[in-house]
């Protein structure tokens, strides 16, 4: 019945840092990825890319710390552009209204390649 617990790596590239996540990411675990983005950019990177393909879950304590990176990130003139996400995190960032048609919160990449290279 266990689900995998949460799982962040980070790869460090030349202009972007790329995340990917693993597992679920709720009121549990939010603030592994709220402190795993914060440090990031604290070491003064402020391009991120988040991969979230393999994410089978994502609470509103997930979403607010994207956007907390994310505001973080445009603060220092970069940003935090999604790559990949599953399914069910594509739905839970429509129905936020983060990646509506009209003024997406996020820009959305179908895969890390496309992400990173549109820094």
């Amino acid at each position: 019945m266990s689900e995998p617990s949460l799982n962040i790596s980070v790869e460090h590239l030349k202009r972007v840092d790329l995340f990917t996540v693993e597992g679920r990411v709720d009121s549990s675990n939010s603030a592994e990825l709220d402190q795993a983005l914060k440090d990031s950019i604290s070491e003064g990177h402020h391009n991120l890319v988040v991969n979230l393909s393999n994410v089978s879950y994502m609470s509103s304590a997930g979403l607010r710390a994207l956007v907390s990176a994310l505001r973080a990130c445009k603060k220092k003139n970069g940003d935090l552009r999604i790559s990949a996400p599953s399914e069910r995190v594509s739905e839970v960032f429509q129905l936020a209204g983060l990646t509506s048609s009209e003024s997406p919160l996020f820009t959305v990449y179908d895969d890390d390649t496309i992400a990173v290279g549109s820094f």
